[in-house]
Formats: C-alpha cells, sequence, structure tokens
C-alpha cells in the first residue's frame, strides 16, 4: 500500500470509557456495603474498652484498629494487638468477622457477575480494539465484512505482510477471527461499519489508514461505507463491492471509488479469454496466491451458438457481453421478457422438454446461471449428455459446494466470493501490479506466450513472488551513485557472484505517470522508478541486498570490490 499521508485534523471520540462506567455502576453498592462495614468495625474497636498487660483500662487508636482490621478482612489473621483483647473487644471482632464474610461474599458475587456481563464484555473488547488500532505504526486497510470473500482477502493481504483491521456486524466472524492463525495481530470489532463512528473507531481518521474495503453482503451498508470514506477521508482510496446495477451510479456519486461487480467482472474477464486466452492466463496466474500452480489455458469457442440457462443478474451480463462479440444466444428462462437479438425459451430448463427445444447438440458452449447450485449441476450433467463438446460455464452460489463443482468436468466456473476477493487483492495488493493486469489485456497472446515462457523458464510453474522496488533514497539507499549507468539488467545479478543472473523478471517499469511493461535489459533506470518483479525468493533476498549495501552495489553493478571488508571479498570470491 501506499505510504501514510497527512489528514485534516478532525474532533475525535476518544477511547471509549464505557468499561469503567459499568463497573463504577455495577460495584457501586458493593463497595458501599464494604466501606460501611470497614469503618464500622474501626470504628467499634476505638470504642470497645480493652486493658493493657498492667490491667488498666485502654482503647485502641484509629492506626491500630484500622491495621487489626485490615489483616483480620483479608483472613491473613497476625493476632491481637497491641494488647491480649478484652472478652467485648473479642465479642465485637466476633460480629465484624461474620458480617465482613457476607459483605466480601457479596462483593465478590457481584464481580463475578459483572465479569459475566455481556454488556461489560462488549465495553473490554471495544477499549482493546481502540487500543490495538490506536497502537498500529504502519499503514492499514479497513476491511467491512468478514464473510466469505472478507475472509480470504484478510488471509492473502496478512500473507504479503498488509496490516488489516476488521469490522463485521456479526460478533460469530470477529470470534473466528481471533481464533485465525494469521501472521500479525487482526484487530476485530462486532459493529456495523456503515456507522461512521464505528469506521472512525476502526481508524478511517488515522493517517496510517490507506484504504477501505467494503465488502458486506447488504449493498445499502456498502453505500454508505463508501459515503462515510468519500466524505471523512476524501483522500483515501476505497473498494466497495456490489451486486445490484441500480447502486452503481450512487456509489460513484462518492470520490472514486473502485466499483467490484462479479458479474459484471466474470463477463469481462471471459471477453479477454475469448479474444486473447493466453494473456488471461498470465494474469490469472500472476494475481492468484504465491505458490498456486499455473490455470490451464481456456479454450473458448470464438464461433457458433451458446445457451444460457437463466435470466437473472449474471445471465443478463452474460449475454450481454456475448451478444456485444458478436456471439449469438439462446436463453432459456421461466419469468424472463423477450430481448431484441436473443433466442428466448421461456421454462423450467430442468425440463428434458424444454432444454431440448434449445438443440444443445448444435451449440458451442453452455452456461447454468441460476441461483441454485443444486438446479445449475444437473443442467451441466444434462448439457453433457446431449454434447460432451460443449465449453461449460457455471454459476456457483456457496462456497460450501465446491467439492461437487470440482467433481464436474466444468470449464469455467463463476464463484463470486471467490472473484470478488480475487478482484479487490489485484487492485490493491499492489498499485504497479494494477497497471500490469491493465495493461496485458491489451497485449497479444504472443507477447503473453513469450513472457510466461520467460517466468517458468526460471520459476516454474507454480506462482513466484512478486513485489515492488522503489528506486528512491529510502528503498534503495545504496544506488545513489549508481543510477546514471545503472540498467535494468545490470542490477538483477547475484550480489555474491555477479555473473549470475538472478531468477527475476521485471514485468513493469513506471516513471512518474509512463508504465513501460517488461522493459529490455538495456533499459537505463533513473532516481524515482518502481519495479514490479517476479521471481524466487531467494533472489528476492539477493536483490535487497544490493539495493540496501553499497558495497553490493558497487560489486554488481562495477565488478569492482570498492571498500569491502575481506570478509565480503571472501564470499565473493568463493
Amino acid at each position: 500500500m501506499s505510504s501514510p499521508a497527512p489528514v485534516r485534523r478532525v474532533a475525535s471520540q476518544g477511547p471509549s470509557t464505557t468499561a469503567i462506567f459499568l463497573v463504577l455502576r455495577r460495584m457501586r453498592l458493593p463497595l458501599i456495603v464494604l466501606i460501611s462495614l470497614f469503618a464500622i468495625s474501626v470504628l467499634g474497636l476505638t470504642l470497645v474498652p480493652g486493658q493493657d498487660i498492667d490491667g488498666q483500662p485502654w482503647r485502641m487508636d484509629l492506626f491500630d484498629a484500622f491495621y487489626f482490621m485490615s489483616y483480620t478482612a483479608t483472613t491473613i489473621g497476625f493476632g491481637e494487638i497491641p494488647y491480649p483483647f478484652s472478652t467485648a473487644q473479642r465479642a465485637w471482632v466476633i460480629v465484624t468477622i461474620y458480617l465482613s464474610v457476607v459483605a466480601w461474599a457479596y462483593a465478590i458475587g457481584s464481580v463475578l457477575s459483572l465479569l459475566q456481563d455481556r454488556g461489560f464484555k462488549e465495553a473490554l473488547g471495544l477499549q482493546r480494539f481502540e487500543r490495538q488500532v490506536r497502537r498500529l505504526r504502519e499503514p492499514f486497510v479497513i476491511l467491512a465484512g468478514f464473510g466469505q470473500a472478507g475472509e480470504v482477502v484478510a488471509r492473502s493481504l496478512d500473507r504479503r505482510d498488509h496490516r488489516v483491521v476488521v469490522l463485521d456486524v456479526e460478533p460469530s466472524r470477529i470470534e473466528a477471527l481471533d481464533l485465525a492463525a494469521f501472521n500479525s495481530d487482526v484487530p476485530g470489532l462486532p459493529a456495523d461499519a456503515s456507522n461512521p463512528h464505528e469506521l472512525r473507531r476502526a481508524g478511517l481518521m488515522s493517517r496510517y489508514c490507506s484504504g477501505v474495503i467494503a465488502l458486506t453482503n447488504d449493498d445499502e451498508a456498502n453505500l454508505a461505507i463508501t459515503m462515510s470514506a468519500a466524505l471523512m477521508r476524501p483522500d483515501v482510496p476505497v473498494v466497495c463491492r456490489t451486486m445490484e446495477d441500480v447502486l452503481i451510479e450512487r456509489i460513484r456519486a462518492f470520490g472514486s471509488p473502485v466499483i467490484i461487480d462479479p458479474f459484471n467482472l466474470f463477463g469481462d474477464e471471459l471477453l479477454v479469454a475469448l479474444r486473447a486466452p493466453r494473456s488471461y492466463q498470465l494474469t490469472s496466474w500472476l494475481t492468484s496466491n504465491p505458490g498456486d500452480p499455473m490455470p490451464a489455458a481456456l479454450t473458448i469457442p470464438q464461433h457458433g451458438r451458446w445457451v444460457v440457462c437463466g435470466y437473472g443478474r449474471f445471465g443478463a451480463h452474460l449475454t450481454a457481453d456475448l451478444m456485444r462479440s458478436g456471439i449469438p444466444v439462446t436463453v432459456i428462462d421461466e419469468r424472463a421478457d423477450p430481448v431484441d437479438g436473443v433466442e428466448l425459451i421461456q421454462g423450467d430448463a430442468t425440463d428434458p422438454d424444454v432444454l431440448a427445444r434449445a438443440d444443445l447438440p448444435s451449440a458451442v458452449a453452455f452456461a447454468a446461471a441460476t441461483n441454485n447450485d443444486i438446479t445449475n449441476l444437473s443442467l451441466l450433467v444434462s448439457a453433457r449428455k446431449a454434447n460432451s463438446r460443449l465449453f461449460t460455464i457455471a454459476r456457483q452460489n456457496d462456497p460450501a459446494n465446491t467439492p461437487l463443482f470440482d467433481g464436474l468436468p466444468i470449464d469455467s466456473t463463476l464463484l463470486p466470493t471467490k472473484l470478488i476477493a480475487h478482484e479487490v487483492l489485484a487492485r490493491i495488493g499492489d498499485p504497479l501490479m494494477w497497471d500490469f493486469v491493465q495493461n496485458a489485456q491489451q497485449h497479444t497472446d504472443e507477447w503473453a506466450v513469450d513472457l510466461l515462457d520467460r517466468i517458468t523458464s526460471r520459476c516454474g510453474d507454480e506462482r513466484p513472488d512478486i513485489w515492488t522496488v522503489a528506486l528512491t533514497p529510502a528503498g534503495a539507499p545504496a544506488l545513489d551513485h549508481h543510477m546514471d549507468h545503472a540498467t535494468v539488467g545490470s542490477l538483477l545479478h547475484d550480489p555474491q557472484d555477479r555473473s549470475r543472473v538472478l531468477d527475476v523478471v521485471a514485468l513493469v517499469l513506471k516513471r512518474g505517470d509512463v508504465v513501460t511493461m517488461t522493459p529490455a535489459d538495456d533499459e537505463p533506470l533513473q532516481a524515482g522508478d518502481q519495479l514490479l518483479l517476479v521471481g524466487m525468493s531467494y533472489d528476492r533476498r539477493a536483490l535487497d541486498t544490493t539495493l540496501s549495501v553499497p558495497t553490493a552495489a558497487d560489486y554488481v553493478l562495477t565488478g569492482e570490490h570498492v571498500g569491502q571488508s575481506w570478509i565480503w571479498r571472501t564470499l565473493v570470491d568463493r
């Protein structure tokens, strides 16, 4: 994420004191009873007569009475002071002992009841949450909604060392967050993120807040979160999920949020895969999680008729995208209205007679796009029986049904939560990565095949590390004296053996607003440049050494052991 930016000062609520007021209110009467009994006991000891060792009348002073009652009431019991008690004093002490037992039992019972009180637990959780947020001293994003997509986003950001603060209206999800295994502490609060005060508590006004992600299941709540962030922190980027077309324009009215609609997004990606399948394969692989295998390239038929079962939001978007590409579409739906240019078959697609009217043997692709997973699975099986050569697309609504969908030979599956998480990470995980994705989609398949070959030849078929290097005094302090002759290729050499080229490929060179895709090795570098690199983790560490150790940079860029210690020279010579 970007470095913290200065923010305008806004009045803050300050830390919550609810827990303190709850303690004072619930413990007021027990404390009054305990203090009153203690005071009466002390006063009685000063008034009840005793006698000294000579048998003379004697009365205990306030300090001695207070001291005696202090260790007696706490059951320590040092004995009678300073002289043995008289019968009257012992009788008074017996009464005070039993009264103190009752008072302590009442006070301890009140404390235990307070500790089990739900409101008190929530107040303590709120104070702990606010304390964790205030202590954050590195950029973090506020994630509103810890559902299926939110959990994937949180885990992926955590693996990439991005700090996250979570808000979710369901307490059970926050409890699950506490039990999850994250690399760093993730503050979480069960709260309605559409409330601006809760966003403030989550650190929206902090100078370290670098973004807001609205992924709740309520699109109206996502709109409210976007509005609050735009009005309170217009400098903070916002990513907003929506499943309703009518809300898109309302969301865009507040700043420039990134709007993620999984149905629109799937159609756009499908068109990219239709036009340039290898480019789509490249971008989908590089935006996946580290270690994921390279996905197979989709072979989508570019000519022929498609059959779409279900004309809901997904079916409608998919149909519109196909028609814009000039592909004929047949839609099967019970309640759909006629659409210009679309062959409509009204009826239940699960009825074999209705499905037969779609003439599947002459179609090239079939999409099961209803909002019921079991229906979609049965439709896919029926379609495969009618035409085994069909390219198949399935809409999966519930992630729990993944084993069922994996058991069928489906060419492409839309799981909205997974697609949302994938897009969020591509947008906010690294700004340069999003620049790469946007520009890669405009390139040809030949360019993508060449880049894939370069990456796999050096890094294998599992997704390697991807990171950004900023050639600034903070990001590359060792290059200060080499920027006049440094190039992309000269930088990517081993600081222990400069004859070995690092297993690293440069994806993007960004200079100001100018983006250069896959810069050549002889591309000169300038101060302030940013590089998006993909490579193995061990060579990432080697490059970090070159960027941060002046002697390593001297050796890599000039071949000279300038100012190096005998230890470094010995390591290099080996």
